[in-house]
């Protein structure tokens, strides 16, 4: 009398399956991560040790050409007051970013700290990694 199970356990382990969810998660990522853009102008930053929070807040770019722009739109000197009040009215925590390129005179980065003084505005200055 042969009793024996009819089904029997394959101890191999199937790993196409495996391959197949990690070529879509791989697809997956590589479309996702060519939509991220960011929004800054291409500045050369001072250095120093320290870390950058990135929050959603305005970023106020200072060229070496003293162009002042706010985000990726450039503004008047005499009009950034006025249009950084109009952006960060009625915000929780008004944050700015303050992007003062390498070689920007000191004068120019103060002036968007009274600004943000004057206002109640927290002040976050950019930097590069050492």
């Amino acid at each position: 009398m042969d009793i024996r199970g009819r089904n029997k356990v394959n101890p191999n382990f199937n790993m196409s399956s495996m391959t197949d969810i990690v070529f879509l998660l791989l697809i997956f990522f590589m479309i996702t991560s060519t939509l991220v853009t960011t929004s800054a102008l291409d500045i050369l930053l001072p250095k120093a040790s320290g870390k950058t929070e990135n929050r959603k807040s305005i970023a106020v770019s200072i060229t070496k050409d003293l162009a002042y722009y706010i985000d990726n739109k450039k503004v008047n000197e005499t009009r950034l007051e006025q249009d950084l009040l109009v952006l960060l009215a009625g915000k929780e925590s008004p944050t700015i970013v303050l992007r003062a390129e390498e070689g920007v005179p000191i004068e120019k980065a103060v002036k968007v700290m009274d600004i943000a003084n004057r206002n109640r505005f927290k002040v976050i200055l950019a930097v590069r990694p050492k």
